[in-house]
């Protein structure tokens, strides 16, 4: 009898604290949704949060819906948006990021609005729009809070944007380019626990890492499909270890790095298996069991994976 989601977790959660990504291999565990337009499924997930209650929350740009979902079973428990102009709809719902108070931001691609939620869905304030005047995104991404101040990653602009948590506008950094510090389709601005912001510079092949002021810190990654290669990298997520793990487009897989850029393990291919991915984008780990879900957007499902204590570091089960 093949154990039970919850109990994986339980024993995920007892084992996390001797287990490093060094040492471990990824197993999958279970998947969430279906390509359709029901509530529970999907037509192109973008990323993901948790909200205060540990929740998984999954942005839907097809269907304009952020969907809510109990990460142990998978149970869809709620959905809020959709396709309007109001602003309770969205148009293209893609960047999502919780605060400390529970509060959720939605950043919506095409109109450039980000809209704030409390913690029980209602709207609560729209702000910014679409454009390259500062305050403005245009094509905004994966985003994350930090001290008070929402981090936009727009790559209509190629910069990052900061907000505080009322909208209005603080600065940005960034622009178009190659050289450190400049980006070239940022596709996510997620912090580490310690507080650096690491942006997948997507178009670079490439991870950048910003203090919180947005002065450039250090990058690793080049293009390949080499171990601690990039090729379009999208979603990133750490763990508790502070471990950075990486969804990439381009080679169908999931690489982790420490938080110095050296790698670390990887898995997946191109496919539909379990294990195997198409146009990968959002990634999130929660931190205290060491799970990772996985925005396995071509075939219209979240995968799960849960961390296993191993001697396979580099390897992957589908490699």
């Amino acid at each position: 009898m093949r154990p039970t989601y919850s109990l994986l977790l339980a024993l995920a959660v007892a084992t996390s604290t001797t287990a490093s990504a060094a040492d471990l291999k990824f197993e999958h565990v279970m998947n969430i949704g279906a390509r359709g337009s029901a509530p529970g499924q999907f037509q192109y997930i973008e990323d993901f949060a948790f909200s205060k209650e540990g929740h998984l929350l999954v942005t839907d740009a097809s269907h304009a819906y952020v969907q809510v979902f109990a990460k142990d079973t998978g149970k869809l428990l709620s959905r809020f948006g959709g396709k309007g102009d109001d602003d309770t709809n969205f148009d293209k719902p893609e960047g999502i990021a919780v605060d400390s108070e529970g509060n959720i931001f939605v950043a919506d691609y095409t109109t450039g609005f980000i809209k704030k939620f409390d913690p029980a869905y209602q709207h609560v304030l729209t702000f910014s729009g679409y454009g390259s005047d500062p305050g403005q995104t245009m094509k905004s991404e994966f985003m994350d809070i930090r001290d008070g101040k929402l981090y936009v990653p727009d790559i209509g602009n190629n910069r990052v944007n900061v907000f505080a948590l009322d909208g209005k506008p603080l600065f940005d950094f960034g622009g178009p380019g190659s050289e450190p510090g400049k980006l070239n389709t940022p596709e996510a601005a997620k912090f580490s626990g310690t507080g650096n912001l690491y942006v997948s510079d997507l178009k670079n092949d490439r991870i950048q890492v910003f203090d919180a002021a947005g002065k450039f810190l250090f990058g690793f990654g080049k293009s390949g499909s080499g171990p601690g290669e990039l090729k379009a990298p999208a979603g990133i997520a750490f763990d508790r270890d502070d471990n950075v793990y990486v969804a990439e487009i381009g080679n169908d897989r999931v690489q982790v790095f420490d938080k110095s850029g050296k790698h670390l393990t990887m898995w997946g291919r191109k496919g539909a298996a379990d294990g195997e991915f198409g146009n990968l984008h959002g990634i999130i780990v929660d931190r205290e069991s060491g799970f990772v879900y996985v925005a396995d957007t071509a075939n219209n499902r979240v995968q799960v994976f849960r961390p296993v204590p191993g001697e396979t570091v580099g390897k992957s089960p589908n490699r």
